[in-house]
């Protein structure tokens, strides 16, 4: 997850004052001393830093915490607040122009994904906001970036506009908006060219660029990983360029993640969006309270049912449902769940964005191996449809039969069996509990 060392720092941290009934000001100058530690070791800039404790501190002593009859507790919201505020407060939501096409310039350095976020952030605009995208080869001096364009625009079956390498990022910009008006795109995505640092160059033409295409949103694609360089580059592009928002990608692999809080308060730009992974589906809106919960082990619940509304259908699931209320669950109901739940992430993120899962016996550091998953669907597809179905049905040979077909062992195969029995009779005693429930029967644990 993003922010893992400064996520496990403060909520060790909190969780030191979290119970307490009295809360001392040499208490609140001993948890800012470690959050102080934890935000600098994170690669946080050294004067954010300084004026997040001074907040804090003002903010932990005064009346609101010190009268309050959860001290602790009110400590800790104080916290999520001013880390909340720091990241930009509310969400800073996409533009959208009153006379289409809504015009979005990517820019950025080489190697921080701009041309792969291009392609994710237009997928994001047609599966969550229905829109109609056109993807724009701008970027004429790096060989292969044309190409990896028409290649993402190929895989996401969307189109894109190139003229080649030999026209000017300018004229390409026109031709593009002319061609967007005509096709009725609602959103145009100008992939323009980065450069290993910033020059004069690169800032003249995508001047010229910008003056051309009068973009609704300039935004600068910048990999969380470089630290602090990611707040120097925000800086240079916004003075030159005037920035409306970030793009950060990489936050899944950044331990760190000090950019993040940097960025919002030294560029005082919004940061719109994060990439989370390598798919292109790995992208979503930036939300700074729902990433402050998450960094204070508080969960994402939020985050966690739009991603299930996106890619689970609800048609199906109410199909599961029932299934599960009368026990009629298969093999090939199992499978299919399995595939869903896939579509949303990688598990263990789906995890921690369960409030306390950080906590839970088990799941804290939880890393799901993929490979597992795959031996699973691999036993079930090599099961017959009888014994999908009827699983009582599996003899010696038929499990040995189905262990060659998957490559994985007896063993493996028995396993899952016993787990699958074993779900089979939580959803039928679920079932009972609920319809138990109903007719006014008490449960001692319910």
């Amino acid at each position: 997850m993003a922010f893992e060392g400064l996520a496990d720092r403060l909520q060790n941290t909190m969780a030191k004052i979290r119970g307490k009934g009295k809360v001392s000001e040499a208490d609140v100058k001993e948890m800012m001393r470690e959050v102080r530690l934890a935000l600098l070791e994170a690669d946080v800039n050294f004067k954010v830093v300084k004026d997040f404790i001074k907040r804090v501190s003002e903010r932990a002593v005064g009346q609101e915490v010190m009268k309050s009859l959860t001290p602790g507790q009110q400590v800790i919201k104080v916290v999520k607040e001013e880390l909340t505020e720091l990241m930009g407060g509310e969400q800073s939501k996409i533009a959208v122009s009153n006379r289409p096409p809504t015009v979005i310039m990517m820019v950025g350095l080489q190697g921080a994904g701009k041309t792969t976020t291009t392609g994710k952030l237009a997928n994001l605009l047609r599966k969550k906001h229905n829109r109609k995208p056109l993807l724009v080869a701008a970027d004429i001096y790096r060989p292969a970036a044309i190409k990896q364009l028409e290649t993402l625009g190929k895989q996401l079956d969307m189109p894109v506009f190139s003229l080649g390498d030999q026209v000017s990022p300018v004229e390409i910009a026109t031709k593009a908006l002319e061609h967007a008006k005509a096709e009725h795109h609602d959103y145009v995505l100008i992939d323009t060219a980065g450069r290993l640092h910033i020059d004069d160059h690169l800032m003249e033409e995508l001047e010229q660029v910008k003056a051309i295409a009068k973009p609704d949103e300039i935004f600068l694609v910048v990999d969380a990983m470089t630290g602090q360089d990611a707040v120097n580059v925000a800086k240079s592009f916004n003075e030159l360029l005037g920035l409306t928002g970030v793009v950060l990608t990489k936050l899944d692999g950044d331990t760190r993640g000090g950019a993040a809080l940097s960025i919002r308060s030294v560029t005082e730009m919004p940061i719109k969006f994060v990439g989370l992974g390598e798919k292109l589906d790995a992208i979503e809106a930036f939300h700074p309270e729902r990433m402050a919960s998450r960094i204070l082990g508080m969960g994402d619940v939020l985050t966690l049912i739009e991603k299930a509304q996106t890619n689970v259908d609800a048609e199906k699931a109410k199909e599961l449902e029932q299934k599960m209320r009368t026990a009629s669950f298969t093999f090939d109901d199992f499978l299919e769940q399995l595939g869903q739940v896939r579509n949303m992430g990688p598990l263990e993120d789906l995890i921690g964005m369960l409030p306390g899962a950080n906590k839970m016996k088990g799941l804290k550091n939880l890393q799901v191996d993929e490979k597992q998953i795959s031996h699973v669907e691999a036993i079930i597809k090599s099961m017959t449809a009888a014994e999908k179905i009827n699983p009582e049905m599996m003899n010696a040979s038929r499990k040995k039969r189905i262990a060659k077909g998957s490559g994985t062992s007896v063993q493996e195969v028995n396993r899952l069996l016993k787990q699958f029995e074993d779900m089979k009779k939580m959803m039928k005693q679920m079932t009972t509990m609920s319809k138990g429930k109903k007719k006014g029967m008490k449960f001692p644990f319910m």
